[in-house]
This record gives C-alpha cells, structure tokens and sequence, in this order.
C-alpha cells in the first residue's frame, strides 16, 4: 500500500476515533434543570366519575364517596428518572463542563432520588358488585405559568395492589399528562431520540426506550350525564376490580399514584424552575365485565 495510503486511513481512523471519543461523552448528557427551584403541586385533587357504584378514599378504611381530596405535596419536584416505577428513581448527582459544541453542562454522575424529590400518595378504590374493569377518563392539571409549562415534563404512574389491606404491588403504569411542548425544549439525551429515561436496574447513566408510556389516547370516554362509558381503540384498563354481593363492598384495590418531573424529557429545562403545577385531578371509571 503506498504511504500516501497509509496516512490518509491512519488519517481516517483518527478522526472516527475522536467521534466515537465525542458522542461518548455527550452520551450521558441530559435535560436535567439544577438550579433552585420551587417548583410545587398543591391542592392534589382525586376524583372518580362514575355511573356504577365505583367509590374512592384516601384511606383503606376511611370514608368512602364518588371524589377524595389528598395530601397536597410540600416539597420540590426536582428532576428524576425512570423506566419502572417498582425499580426505583434516580437522579443526577454530579455534573461536568461541556466542551466546543456541548451543553453548558453534562451529567455524570447518577444515583438514587430521595423519597421527597416526587409526591407519592395513595388512594383505594371499591365496588359493590359485580366487576369492573377500571379506566382513567381524564387527567386535569393547571400549569402556573402558562408561557413554562411545568405539565410538559410531568408524569403520572399508577402502582396497583392486589385487592386487601396492605397487600403486594401486581403491576404499575405511566402516562404522560401533556403533549404539547416545552417553549425551551431541547432533547439532547445520549440518543437524541425522544422517549429514553434512564435503566432502573443500573446507575451509570445508561437509557432505553419508555416503551409503555401512556397518554390521553389510552384513556376510556364517559359521558357525565347519562353515565355511559366508551372505549377509543388504545383504551387500556389500569386493572380489574371485584364487588361484593350487593350489600357488603368487595375489598378495595390500593392504588399508589406518584407524580414526578422526567428528567430525561426534553421538556425539562431551566426555564421550568419557579413554576409549578396548580392543582392535579384524577378522574376514574369502571365498566362492568362479565
């Protein structure tokens, strides 16, 4: 091969090394906000609207009735990351200096997120009988500040017991409440494809693909005042829950609802910081199954 050759592979190889050096340092970068910030939840309003004899409480045995108000959250909602709510939330704990054509700041460092980075209350649902297939038919939020809205980067998730007081978690699942975008948006995740968080199951930075994120498209439709109740074609049950005999309520199903900030969403920015969610209602139905 003439050295003219050589030096110009040598050359090629050099330059693809530099690239690979590149994207993987910009690999564990993320659109983590850090700056103070207090952004709130107050006044976590959980309803159910249903025909049936669906009822809700924000106690295993406390009163039961066709809404219940909740704990509103005090803290800060700062900027976690998961794939499976069961697995865990993490958060970034260190940050480097980017370079020429990088993000002011990378994320390098990654750990677990403490208890009051999200709001986590839970609530239980009962029946009288019969069952029912339960739905969610519409989550309402108000954003603080309209021009930054806080809603774009937050997620939901539903953690569901077996039916019971104190009983193990069956299954869980995650829907985002606002598709609309961030003014500030900008994904720049290590695969610069929207929808990565991070792996519950690791702490190195590493992200796949949210593949069961839901959305309003995954809700049922109910009509308030004739108490019917409609499927669209991607309406997904969050579970399945069991009546009494007419006179006695079945036991009620615990249901664990968290909110957070994605800190993988593009939507997280600094320009969140200081805005808040207002309020956050939560409105359930069920449909009778045989």
């Amino acid at each position: 091969m003439p050295v003219k050759n050589r030096l110009l592979r040598r050359c090629i190889q050099a330059v693809l090394a530099l690239l690979i050096s590149f994207f993987s340092l910009a690999a564990v970068t993320f659109a983590w906000y850090i700056y103070q910030t207090d952004a709130r939840t107050s006044d976590i309003h959980m309803a159910v609207g249903t025909g049936s004899m669906l009822q809700i409480s924000n106690q295993y045995d406390g009163e039961y009735s066709y809404s219940a108000l909740l704990d509103s959250f005090q803290g800060r909602l700062n900027p976690v990351s998961t794939d499976r709510i069961l697995g865990g939330f993490q958060k970034v704990k260190g940050f480097t200096n980017g370079s020429e054509n990088q993000p002011r700041l990378l994320a390098n460092l990654f750990g677990e997120s403490e208890s009051n980075d999200y709001y986590k209350t839970s609530l239980f649902l009962r029946l009288n009988a019969g069952k029912q297939e339960v739905y969610l038919y519409n989550i309402g939020y108000e954003d603080s500040d309209a021009k930054n809205p806080i809603s774009t980067a937050i997620r939901i998730g539903f953690v569901i017991h077996e039916a019971g007081r104190d009983k193990p978690e069956v299954g869980e699942h995650i829907f985002a409440i606002n598709q609309a975008d961030n003014p500030q948006a900008e994904y720049n995740t290590a695969t610069g494809m929207e929808g990565y968080v991070l792996d519950s199951s690791k702490t190195d930075g590493t992200t796949i693909p949210m593949e069961h994120l839901l959305t309003a498209e995954n809700f049922c439709e109910y009509d308030k005042i004739t108490g019917e109740i409609t499927l669209k074609p991607d309406s997904k049950p969050l579970f399945l829950l069991e009546g009494g005999d007419g006179r006695n309520f079945g036991e009620p199903v615990q249901v664990d609802v968290y909110i957070w900030l994605e800190g993988c969403d593009k939507d997280c920015t600094n320009n969140l910081c200081g805005t808040m969610l207002k309020n956050i209602s939560l409105s359930f139905a069920g449909l009778e199954t045989e």
